[in-house]
């Protein structure tokens, strides 16, 4: 499998599922468009990742699936929150997410490439999980932004780390908020390709 991203995060769960990669980043203008909503942002950014990374293959390809993906943290209002420029910044975001519930969407697009980079078949979807926060003491939001884990994460925030201690439940995929819904990938994967043994082999391989 071609991947279109370098977060480390989807390469451990992606391998972790048993899938070989080759890790091909996309670079593209991440602006997000005026009136835009944060779910058909998303959506757009995983395509365009994908269709930028398939053009870089050019050539190069042999049979395979590529996949790209995009992971937002969004507010009930629509305010979408990106990676904190500072600790400043990562302290005003816990501050915003604190007690409250926000939402974390993954678009992801899959393509099936013929040996030229051609498209044979493309399907792209959006994942949702809804996360609650308790609510943060001050000394809580210091101490984890002095851990320096928020400083490379969309919502200054880690589940899969100390980031963990700040959330008080979720409502759908627990990986998704990692940064890949990796069952529902591996069951679109099946319709793409026309397989109906993907989840099988992924479950042999997490022996």
């Amino acid at each position: 499998m071609y991947l279109a991203s370098q977060s480390p995060r989807r390469r451990q769960l992606l391998e972790a599922a048993g899938f070989s990669l080759t890790i091909v980043p996309a670079d593209i203008d991440e602006t997000r468009l005026e009136g835009e909503t944060p779910s058909h942002l998303v959506e757009r950014l995983a395509c365009q990742k994908a269709e930028a990374t398939r053009l870089a293959l050019a050539g190069k390809a042999t049979d395979d699936v590529l996949l790209a993906a995009d992971t937002i943290v969004w507010t009930e209002d629509g305010d979408v929150l990106g990676k904190p420029a500072d600790e400043q910044a990562a302290c005003a975001t816990l501050r915003e997410l604190s007690g409250r519930t926000h939402h974390v969407s993954t678009g992801v697009c899959l393509m099936q490439l013929d040996r030229a980079a051609n498209a044979v078949a493309t399907r792209s979807f959006i994942e949702t999980t809804r996360v609650s926060f308790f609510d943060l003491t001050d000394e809580e939001i210091r101490a984890y932004v002095a851990s320096g884990e928020p400083m490379d994460k969309a919502g200054a925030y880690g589940i899969q780390g100390k980031g963990r201690l700040l959330v008080s439940g979720i409502e759908g995929d627990w990986a998704n908020v990692v940064g890949l819904p990796v069952a529902r990938v591996v069951r679109e994967l099946e319709g793409l390709l026309g397989r109906q043994d993907l989840v099988a082999r992924c479950l042999d391989a997490q022996d």
